[in-house]
């Protein structure tokens, strides 16, 4: 029944991994794995899989999750079909699934600011709306104008001010089954040679302090008020601790890694202990930002 209803809205496998579809390359076997085509096709499915009481999740590009070894009974929804955008004026109408990467390239070849700090976050539009992600002091929040939400089975449009925006948080954290659409961000003119060279010099800069040529989540931790986070980890001796292939970065020591074929379960055991160290040692609460999933 769920399988043939999947296959009438969307692409559907049943022999899908988790890790094949995270940045991390961690989580086990989904049981039902859709992408719908339409935002019509999403709603449908959605709609079934509640009336059902059927567990869900929807999934971006899967680069700040951290999933668990076990099989996962559920459905995951893949939006990598809502891939459009639309630039018109002084505005980007970009679905969820778009990669934020593409997307700041895009603008900047046609000489438009808004996601130059973006350029460098391995996420899609959804993702980085549901996080706020932010770098070099910026953050979705800052030219995010509306988006387009589906949430008790009807699509409506949200404005900035009522997403509940603060430091990596959204109202959607708060509200897990509502799901981002496509999003409308506001744009400004500039030079295109002056935002290529930026982003050029920014992704040179990640290059160089990042462990890009592994697998990760990305930062693991929220920076605490007054201390970065990869200060506390170096100062409690984590720098480099590795726990059966999943290694805390010796370049950057709040990417924790997946250095050789690692799991979910170890990698949060590194996160754990990290947690209960700094809360011992330095009463500072490391709150993990990136999500756990069929932990």
């Amino acid at each position: 029944m769920i399988e043939t209803f999947l296959k009438s809205h969307g692409e559907y496998h049943n022999d899908r991994y988790l890790k094949d579809y995270t940045t991390l390359k961690m989580g086990g076997r989904m049981k039902h794995f859709v992408i719908p085509e339409t935002e019509d096709d999403l709603k449908e499915i959605v709609s079934f899989l509640k009336r059902n009481s059927l567990e869900y999740k929807v999934i971006g590009n899967g680069s700040n999750l951290v999933c668990g070894s076990s099989d996962y009974d559920g459905v995951i929804i893949s939006l990598k079909n809502f891939d459009s955008y639309e630039i018109n004026n002084d505005e980007l109408t970009v679905g969820a699934g778009v990669m934020a990467p593409y997307m700041a390239s895009v603008l900047a070849r046609e000489g438009y600011s808004a996601l130059e700090f973006a350029s460098g976050i391995p996420g899609t539009f959804g993702g980085l709306v549901y996080m706020n992600a932010g770098a070099y002091k910026s953050s979705v929040s800052d030219i995010l104008r509306r988006v387009l939400v589906l949430k008790d089975n009807e699509l409506v449009w949200m404005n900035s001010d009522e997403l509940k925006f603060a430091y990596r948080r959204s109202i959607f954290q708060e509200h897990p089954h509502w799901t981002i659409v496509k999003a409308v961000i506001a744009l400004k003119r500039k030079d295109p040679e002056e935002i290529i060279n930026l982003m050029a010099d920014r992704l040179e800069r990640r290059r160089n302090t990042q462990p890009l040529e592994y697998p990760s989540a990305g930062s693991c931790f929220r920076n605490p008020e007054n201390t970065p986070a990869w200060k506390l980890i170096d100062e409690i001796g984590y720098r480099g601790y590795e726990l059966n292939g999943v290694k805390v970065s010796e370049k950057h020591s709040n990417f924790i890694i997946n250095a050789n074929n690692g799991t979910a379960e170890d990698y949060l055991k590194i996160v754990y202990d990290i947690q209960k160290i700094v809360k011992e040692k330095y009463d500072i609460k490391m709150v993990m930002e990136v999500e756990k999933f069929n932990c």
